[in-house]
């Protein structure tokens, strides 16, 4: 059930429609959840600025939290959208998947970091002491910590968003992830 429309270029202010501009420069359209922020004077902008700040996890890092999170919200825009953004960083298909599961096999440090992070979205922000000890001696250290709950809140608000307002999702659809 759609409960909110897309507004498009001409319904939003001149500061969106600047974001709105840089947005089809970088990324080629214009993602129906982005335009959906318009509706709140200058949350996109907030948005953006929130999810671009700089972060001590690396790109890949931050897609292993975007994955987790979205699957555990059941956010069918943000699965889409973030398993795409996942492969351009070279993550394959099957990774993917795993990634989704809240965990990663394939590498011992980003396994680390997807358990530690569907603890702390499952429980709320209260993860296993285990998993913690497991995400340190991997090497991460206290600033990865606050990134990573940084990046769980970011993600956490198009997931609501979407799945509140259920936008057309203008990405290739991710595939159901079976048991």
């Amino acid at each position: 059930m759609k409960t909110i429309s897309v507004p498009t270029r001409d319904d939003v202010s001149p500061a969106d429609q600047a974001l709105f501009d840089t947005l089809e420069k970088g990324v080629g359209f214009v993602p129906n959840l982005y335009a959906t922020m318009t509706h709140a004077d200058g949350a996109l902008g907030h948005y953006l600025a929130f999810q671009n700040a700089k972060r001590s996890l690396k790109p890949k890092e931050r897609e292993i939290v975007n994955l987790v999170v979205s699957q555990i919200n059941g956010c069918r825009y943000c699965l889409a959208a973030h398993t795409g953004i996942a492969k351009k960083y070279g993550f394959s298909d099957d990774e993917v998947l795993e990634i989704r599961r809240g965990r990663a096999p394939f590498d011992d440090k980003l396994d680390a970091l997807a358990k530690l992070v569907k603890s702390l979205v499952t429980e709320r922000g209260r993860a296993e002491p285990a998993l913690l000890e497991a995400f340190f001696a991997a090497g991460y250290g206290e600033g990865h910590l606050v990134d990573a709950i940084m990046v769980i809140g970011v993600i956490t608000v198009t997931n609501y968003l979407h799945n509140t307002t259920e936008v057309p999702v203008d990405f290739p659809l991710a595939p159901d992830l079976t048991p």
